[in-house]
């Protein structure tokens, strides 16, 4: 099952439970606009010259899904298979992220199709201009609020914000993620994996237990990934397993996280560290263990690995990394799921930070941002726990059923009728 069909049987399961008018749901499924490449759809064509002086082409899109609670936001990704499905499923996850995080954004996903790789600095500049120049009246600081994803990051946020301030005057707050001498905020890079970290340790605190002297894997030593290895290590949790697309390592006694986080910074991956034993990057996700944390791609624990895990709880760091059929496997063997809509919400949270500090001209210290993220992430969780003791269910469905609770409540509040 794709990420779209996934988050549809998620948000219809929500809705049934809600016993929402079925005008009133397929209102809500259906995205607020598409720009994107399609036979059947406007897209955005973005014509650039490429260093050697030819004309290269590449289709750009965006997708808005919902804006009943407020601005949409969701990230911009360059990459040379940019699904379509795939993400129009994640401006739809938006939605229901910020829903369940509480924070008045709706749901909005996008891209260019593109390799960046192969695109030098001067390129990838000019695709960026190119393409907001496109787009740069259907974004805005109240309207639509892009952020950094795949292949994107704070340099290209600070061409958007560049671009966009000359038809718009100076607007910091169109884009978050930005650098932090443009109105980025502290704290940002390390949000997502800050929130998994405050969203494990509410997890655990309901079974009486706490981060410390529990074993954790970790799928993914990317950003998030890498940076809920290092905060879950500083909290004496004990990291055996990590693996990212060089390979993967274990230590039963747990891994030397500070040693790990250098090695991989000067080799570029974890592969060849002294600290631990090599093993296939396959198994990671079966290795013994308490916490088991998937920080990379989606569709990644199925059918086939679902009956093999021997965690007690998954934390789903990355989107979409459980499908439905694993989820009712694991479901029966009592595995508890942290849903992505909440786990991985940190980073949105603290994008929205720096967006009300960008509209008040006011920055916070790293302090402030990181004792509100906690807060939020706190406060999320209890929210979760009481729609699922309301309608007797997962807490994969006691987050959708929060997050569509809210967005149809504030749809109809702003006098949408069936």
């Amino acid at each position: 099952m794709n990420a779209l069909a996934a988050t549809n049987r998620n948000f219809k399961l929500a809705s049934k439970l809600l016993g929402l008018d079925s005008k009133l749901e397929k209102s809500l499924l259906i995205p607020f606009r598409e720009i994107k490449a399609s036979k059947t759809a406007c897209f955005v064509e973005c014509t650039i010259p490429k260093d050697d002086g030819t004309l290269q082409s590449y289709v750009g899109f965006r997708v808005q899904h919902d804006n009943a609670r407020g601005p949409m936001k969701g990230g911009i990704r360059y990459h040379p298979e940019v699904d379509p499905d795939e993400v129009n499923a994640l401006a739809q996850l938006m939605t229901w992220k910020t829903a369940v995080a509480n924070i008045p954004y709706g749901g909005a996903k996008g891209g260019i199709g593109c390799n960046p790789a192969e695109l030098s600095k001067s390129e990838l500049e000019r695709l960026t201009r190119v393409f907001t120049q496109k787009i740069h009246d259907l974004i805005g600081t109240h309207t639509d609020v892009p952020a950094p994803d795949m292949g994107t990051g704070p340099q290209t946020m600070a061409w958007i914000l560049d671009e966009y301030s000359k038809f718009h005057g100076y607007s910091p707050a169109v884009v978050t993620g930005k650098p932090i001498d443009l109105g980025g905020s502290l704290g940002r890079d390390a949000a997502t994996g800050r929130g998994v970290l405050f969203g494990t340790e509410a997890l655990l605190n309901e079974y009486g237990k706490s981060v410390s002297g529990q074993r954790f894997v970790i799928q993914g030593f990317g950003n998030v990934g890498s940076w809920a290895a290092q905060l879950i290590s500083e909290k004496d949790g004990k990291v055996v397993a990590v693996s990212d697309i060089t390979g993967a390592i274990k230590n039963s006694k747990g891994l030397d996280i500070p040693s790990l986080l250098e090695h991989s910074k000067e080799h570029r991956g974890v592969k060849g560290f002294h600290g631990g034993d090599p093993i296939d990057p396959n198994s990671i996700l079966v290795e013994d263990c308490d916490v088991l944390v998937p920080a990379a791609l989606g569709g990644v624990i199925n059918r086939e690995n679902a009956n093999e895990i021997k965690a007690k709880f998954i934390v789903e760091a990355a989107n979409h990394p459980t499908d439905p059929e694993a989820d009712e496997i694991l479901k029966k063997k009592g595995v508890v799921i942290l849903p992505d809509i909440y786990a991985n919400s940190g980073g949105v949270t603290v994008s929205y930070f720096e967006w009300v500090q960008n509209i008040q001209g006011f920055m916070w210290d790293e302090e402030k941002v990181n004792n509100e993220l906690k807060t939020y992430m706190t406060n999320g969780f209890k929210d979760v726990k009481e729609m699922c003791k309301t309608h007797e269910c997962d807490l994969r469905m006691g987050a959708f059923t929060l997050a569509v609770n809210r967005v149809a409540r504030a749809t109809v509040l702003r006098g949408w009728e069936a």
